[in-house]
């Protein structure tokens, strides 16, 4: 009788620890799809989720009574063009390859009422380069300028840089009055 009663607690706990362990299995899968704005840039190589920073932006501006922000094709466009540029010349500006963003604007032809760009290196996930863009007064105030519904942002990867990833997002208000 004994016997038969530790052979079914054996059972029972063998049974329990291979219950566990499939629970484990399902955990750590989960921990391996975390949210898109916490993911590690610099250690995927992926580009930054827009749809996702579109979300955390527009929640952020609509928070404080401003209108939410859209992605905008040209102003990705721009965006990538500027994150590859500080990329390849491992540099964090506004003016790499010469051009200040007022400039670049008006060479794409996109037509805006108003625009501002942030900037950023070092970022290696999207939550980080939001809390240090909120966290900067210049950069916070460009992500809260009135008026503005659209939005483009990039990142370009740089292994062999020190920031590892570089950033630029553009918000604009388009010119509806076709100056």
């Amino acid at each position: 009788m004994r016997d038969k009663i530790l052979r079914r607690s054996f059972l029972a706990g063998a049974g329990l620890a291979l219950i566990a362990a499939v629970a484990g299995c399902a955990t750590s899968d989960q921990l391996d799809s975390q949210p898109s704005f916490y993911m590690n840039l610099a250690k995927t190589g992926k580009p930054v989720d827009a749809a996702a920073a579109a979300s955390l932006l527009s929640d952020y501006r609509t928070a404080r009574g401003l209108p939410a922000v859209s992605i905008d094709d040209t102003l990705t466009r721009l965006a990538q063009d500027q994150a590859n540029a500080m990329a390849r010349a491992d540099n964090l500006s506004h003016e790499v390859g010469g051009r200040n963003f007022m400039a670049r604007i008006k060479a794409s032809g996109y037509d805006a009422a108003r625009a501002v760009e942030n900037v950023g290196a070092g970022y290696h996930t999207l939550a980080e380069a939001f809390s240090g863009w909120r966290d900067s007064p210049s950069h916070n105030k460009n992500m809260l300028e009135p008026g503005v519904t659209r939005m483009g942002i990039a990142t370009a990867n740089a292994p062999n840089s020190k920031y590892k990833v570089y950033w630029a997002l553009i918000l604009a208000q388009p010119d509806t009055a076709g100056r």
